[in-house]
């Protein structure tokens, strides 16, 4: 039932709505050449690349995402962070460069009503048809519940509240890239081939420790948060795959280069395929500590999001490659 209502076009449970009506634009994958000069500091796992099977193969997906048909797809040898980027990954590019976020010119950002941390005044009201989400005025990577909120003693969590141009300025300054959805895919797999997760395709450990952070509980209503963190957690909780990368899925949705379009995998080509040439939306993956079994299932190596390359929300960071 749940599935359904997705596929007839409603938000995504664990997603935040856009920012502004979807409108096609054409830009160049990746975003600005990267600059280089930055300062990033997060560990790598340098992957030698090859041929794997992306998509769904288990029968998990959702119809509207495009997760299938499964295909062949080759990339090339890459290295990519083992975690998303932290808050003081982002901090320290903020304190070079004086960047202002997206959230924090339009003054406002997407924050899910059980993390709101704000004066009643600043709270917009739910989103239309996603009515766990809020309008948040104040809310930011430094304030991820609102005014109320701050990233004291979250150094090691995900920065969110970064939308995908707020990213793609991070790699410019970094030297660095976001991933392409085929490479971000072939790194979260591991090497395991078409296992749901990153571990393989049972979802909790066989003692009954969760390994990963997502929404347990009632959704949208309660959040037990048996994994033991209610939004983000640091970025190196749970295990990391076979690769070494942390948290591919569940923590937060990470922002890829690619233009979303649901009929994509279709027409991919083999080798090192980078998306769509325009559209109205960004690729998301990995899901976030708001997916939910109940709604939404995309905490999985093969499922797809989307949302346009100016919105924010309390739930999607990123992580960047380099050749």
């Amino acid at each position: 039932m749940h599935r359904n209502r997705e596929d007839a076009g409603h938000p995504p449970s664990c997603c935040a709505p856009s920012r502004t009506p979807a409108a096609p634009v054409s830009v160049g994958i990746g975003g600005p050449p990267a600059a280089g000069g930055g300062s990033h500091r997060i560990e790598q796992a340098t992957l030698t690349g090859g041929r794997f099977l992306m998509g769904d193969s288990t029968g998990d997906g959702n119809r509207a995402d495009g997760e299938t048909p499964v295909h062949e797809v080759e990339v090339a040898p890459f290295s990519i962070d083992v975690t998303s980027v932290t808050n003081a990954d982002f901090a320290r590019f903020v304190d070079a460069t004086g960047y202002v976020t997206e959230a924090e010119s339009f003054a406002f950002s997407a924050v899910f009503h059980l993390a709101v941390a704000a004066e009643p005044d600043e709270i917009m009201g739910p989103a239309v048809g996603a009515p766990w989400w809020y309008g948040v005025r104040g809310a930011d990577w430094r304030h991820p519940g609102g005014s109320r909120s701050s990233v004291d003693g979250l150094d090691d969590h995900p920065v969110v509240h970064v939308s995908w141009n707020d990213a793609v300025a991070y790699c410019a300054w970094a030297g660095r890239r976001l991933p392409t959805e085929a490479e971000w895919e072939y790194a979260s797999r591991g090497g395991r081939g078409g296992a749901r997760y990153p571990w393989g395709d049972e979802l909790m450990a066989g003692d009954g420790r969760w390994r990963v952070n997502i929404f347990q509980g009632e959704f949208p209503q309660r959040n037990t948060a048996d994994d033991g963190w209610p939004t983000t957690a640091p970025v190196r909780s749970f295990e990391p795959n076979g690769y070494g990368l942390w948290q591919t899925v569940g923590n937060v949705w990470e922002w890829c280069a690619d233009w979303f379009d649901a009929g994509y995998y279709g027409r991919s080509p083999l080798e090192s395929p980078a998306g769509p040439i325009d559209g109205a939306a960004r690729v998301m993956r990995g899901g976030s500590y708001l997916c939910h079994s109940s709604y939404c299932n995309r905490y999985r190596n093969a499922a797809r999001s989307s949302n346009t390359p100016d919105s924010s929300m309390g739930n999607a960071g990123f992580r960047t490659v380099a050749l």
